[in-house]
């Protein structure tokens, strides 16, 4: 490998900011150019990088027409026998895994969450799709997130989309760790407009942090079954990097936009996914029935329902190890593709090169690019921005 390095959220250039969506469906800047952010939003400075403590780890572009949100319940899906390269994280509660700050908000546990639908940025038959990129986790890094995608020639000087009718794929996991994760969900909610208006896309997944935020701000400490005893999203939330400022300035429009992300997607022969786990196999046979049952899951809004989810797709290294190759070909057997592409690990964790996902052993993990393995089949996205890596914008197909 060759040296190099990736600054944190602190010293670096003020914040961008942009301006938060009042209504998701009818976004106006799809017809026109979005101008440039008013010097009246007060910008959070980026603090220092703290360490988050080690814990379990078990426990939004806008798209101008985000994929619909079934209303009744989804019927149950046969789980698919565990496999042996799952490794699970964080079953265990650590010591002192209680819940604080009692004054979030908290929808009644029960009660159905009502999100419209509308309908699907796809292409038309015939006509010419862009190029493909798909971007890693990035974890409240809005300057290092901008300056990679300007970068890929994604977006320009100012921050607006530049690339036409290119497809542009976020893996997951825009918030928490890092100093201004609401801003990179605004971002990518302005992105998904702007592109849609130039011919191409932006999108994103659903990944476990998206998960842990709704859980964190609908239930705050209602307690779930984890299955190791009484949990809560609220301490889960804090002992996975949770930050005060992006909770502040949670809005029901980037909830309802986290709440309809699919999970899984295959595009280009490529199934993207965030989570390097087969749990995905619990909740379909099918790309639609698992995005479908996602779905149904959060509009029913049950705690216990909603920390099972989070609890499988936080979930790792069902790709590492031996059988790491017949994993990622079961997936690729059920869902389509030729190759997995997720985020998740970072790679200097995934490769054993730092101890934990925060990587408080570490002097500084080297990452150029992504991790091509299992095979060759598995290609992983997360460059650790959150212990001083890279993050990835990598346009597909990766010749590797």
């Amino acid at each position: 490998m060759v040296e190099g390095s990736m600054t944190q959220g602190a010293g670096q250039e003020p914040v961008v900011r942009t301006a938060t969506l009042r209504d998701f469906r009818v976004p106006p800047y799809a017809r026109t150019p979005v101008p440039p952010q008013s010097p009246t939003a007060a910008p959070h400075p980026s603090p220092p990088h703290a360490p988050v403590p080690p814990g379990p780890v078990p426990p939004v572009p806008q798209g101008s027409v985000p994929p619909a949100v079934p209303q009744g319940s989804v019927p149950p899906v046969p789980a698919a026998p565990p496999h042996p390269g799952n490794a699970v994280l964080g079953d265990e509660p650590p010591e002192g895994y209680t819940p604080t700050e009692r004054d979030l908000p908290v929808i009644s546990r029960g009660e159905a969450v009502q999100v419209q639908a509308v309908a699907d940025p796809r292409h038309a038959p015939g006509e010419e799709r862009g190029p493909l990129f798909v971007v890693g986790d990035v974890h409240g890094y809005l300057a290092e997130l901008l300056a990679a995608l300007g970068e890929q020639g994604l977006v320009d000087a100012e921050g607006n989309w530049a690339a036409g009718n290119a497809r542009l794929w976020f893996l997951g996991d825009f918030t928490d760790r890092g100093p201004d994760g609401i801003g990179v969900i605004d971002l990518v909610m302005r992105l998904s407009a702007e592109a849609a208006a130039a011919g191409g896309y932006c999108k994103a997944l659903m990944g476990n942090h998206e998960l842990l935020l709704i859980g964190a701000k609908r239930f705050a400490d209602t307690p779930v079954n984890s299955g190791a005893g009484t949990a809560t999203f609220q301490a889960a939330w804090l002992l996975n990097g949770g930050q005060k400022n992006d909770m502040d300035r949670l809005q029901d429009v980037h909830l309802q936009w986290m709440s309809r992300l699919d999970a899984v997607v295959e595009e280009d022969g490529h199934l993207l996914m965030h989570s390097d786990t087969t749990a995905y196999l619990d909740y379909g046979s099918t790309v639609e029935d698992v995005n479908d049952t996602v779905h149904g899951i959060l509009t029913r809004n049950d705690a216990d329902e909603c920390w099972d989810l989070f609890r499988k797709l936080t979930k790792r290294f069902a790709f590492r190890d031996e059988g790491g190759g017949e994993a990622v070909r079961q997936l690729l057997a059920t869902y389509g593709g030729q190759r997995v592409v997720h985020g998740h690990s970072p790679i200097p964790y995934l490769l054993g090169e730092v101890g934990s996902e925060d990587g408080e052993d570490s002097a500084g993990p080297v990452v150029n690019g992504p991790h091509v393995y299992a095979e060759g089949l598995a290609i992983a996205m997360d460059g650790g921005v959150t212990m001083a890596g890279k993050l990835l914008v990598v346009q597909l197909p990766l010749h590797d």
